[in-house]
């Protein structure tokens, strides 16, 4: 699952939660200091995939950075999860502002469901995932999923309003 949090800052607040199935417990086996080796290679991997894509905000090139990585389980040591949290910088302004984003094409390996929230002040307008989507909230929530094998083109461009700025 991955959630946009866009702030009227323009900062982008990215969440992406990746569950497992680990009947051999990998991650319930690591000791502390392996647990944070593996946490530092799981942030150096997802940083090197993010290198790869051309993130821009009106325009302007966006550098999404790793800022933390969590590692935990879901009711059993079979079920581990790996939160990571990524932030990155575009200017908005007030009016229309587009998002796009460009990375390689390929299938989907696996399922997943993605979340953009917008502030108080903002609308989406027009929504080009290449799969269906839902708005809700006003407008203001975007929803998309993204089944297993489906062939993801890779190019997002996602339009939304901002009204007004909130001091």
């Amino acid at each position: 699952m991955g959630f946009f949090h866009v702030r009227e800052s323009g900062w982008i607040d990215e969440t992406v939660v990746f569950d497992y199935y680990d009947p051999d417990h990998y991650y319930a086996s690591l000791t502390r200091d392996e647990l944070l080796e593996e946490k530092e290679a799981l942030a150096r991997n997802m940083q090197f995939y993010l290198d790869l894509e051309d993130v821009r905000l009106n325009g302007k090139p966006c550098f999404p950075r790793v800022l933390d990585v969590d590692v935990g389980f879901r009711g059993s040591m079979d079920h581990p999860y790996v939160v990571f949290t990524i932030v990155f910088k575009g200017e908005l302004v007030e009016g229309v502002n587009v998002f796009e984003d460009r990375y390689e094409e390929e299938v989907a390996e696996y399922g997943y469901r993605v979340y953009w929230i917008l502030p108080p002040t903002g609308r989406f307008t027009e929504v080009d995932v290449g799969v269906p989507y839902m708005l809700s909230a006003n407008n203001r929530i975007l929803v998309f999923t993204v089944d297993a094998g489906v062939r993801v083109r890779g190019y997002e461009r996602i339009v939304f309003e901002i009204e007004k700025r909130i001091n």
